[in-house]
């Protein structure tokens, strides 16, 4: 049976990680106006929201902010039985052009990431495309790297990160779901067998 860790992060320190991933944007990109923000719907998307405050509170300019869903663009989808509850993608501005910032929760195999870049490319051409996720976990899948990390949390590939975040779960933290080698991995030490 999975174990559930303590919290790797509070709220504290989300709200630090994500100062910090406001601050990195800023320096690396001093053209504000080219700016825009997609977040991956749900909680990339409320991050790139919060983002985007935390810029406007440091250089009083407001980055207009998208979300997208990308059930539709994932690989799996025809291969799956289910067929994926799709919501709604709003991307208000026009991208042609633009300095893209993706974000999103969790980068892992880099497949959700893949499938946002589908699809930001056929609303129109950007400038750049650029990624910050506020965890990297590891175990990449496709040649996809962010350009902005807020933490770097080695995990087992059985282990499921999980992150909280205050508009959907009332309170902010990110705890690890040990997979079932893990936690009977910390068993067996605890009991002085071998793993």
């Amino acid at each position: 049976m999975p174990e559930r860790t303590d919290i790797l992060l509070d709220d504290k320190k989300v709200k630090r990680a994500l100062t910090r991933i406001a601050h990195e944007i800023l320096e690396k990109n001093t053209d504000f106006k080219s700016l825009v923000f997609i977040g991956v719907i749900t909680r990339g998307a409320i991050l790139a929201k919060r983002l985007a405050e935390i810029i406007e509170k440091l250089e009083g300019f407001k980055i207009p902010v998208g979300l997208m869903d990308i059930g539709l663009y994932r690989d799996d989808v025809h291969s799956s039985l289910d067929q994926p509850i799709v919501q709604r993608t709003d991307i208000l501005f026009d991208v042609v052009d633009k300095n893209v910032i993706l974000i999103d929760d969790v980068l892992f195999t880099g497949r959700t990431i893949r499938a946002a870049l589908d699809q930001i490319v056929d609303f129109g051409r950007p400038k750049t495309i650029q990624l910050a996720v506020l965890i990297d976990r590891g175990f990449r899948e496709y040649p996809i790297k962010a350009d902005f990390v807020g933490v770097n949390i080695p995990t087992s590939k059985e282990d499921q990160v999980v992150l909280y975040v205050q508009e959907k779960d009332k309170e902010d933290k990110v705890f690890v779901i040990r997979g079932p080698k893990r936690a009977n991995d910390k068993i067996a030490k605890k009991k002085g067998g071998k793993k």
